[in-house]
């Protein structure tokens, strides 16, 4: 049994998370409430905007048509 080594981070077919997410980035886009730029945030950054620092962003809608 110490010879099996379970697969890591992977989903079924061999295809990793990070690969069907697109990447290790993790950045959203959202825009901003005050002064309507788009804002890049990555995980664990504050939700500010960097031109004015206001904090009330949108995310943005996605143009695929469901």
């Amino acid at each position: 049994m110490a010879d099996y080594q379970p697969p890591q981070n992977s989903q079924p077919g061999g295809r990793s998370y990070d690969n069907i997410v697109g990447g290790n980035t993790g950045t959203m886009h959202y825009l901003c409430a005050e002064c309507g730029v788009k804002v890049g945030i990555n995980k664990g950054e504050p939700i500010r905007c960097k031109e004015c620092g206001h904090r009330v962003l949108y995310k943005q809608r996605t143009r695929r048509y469901v």
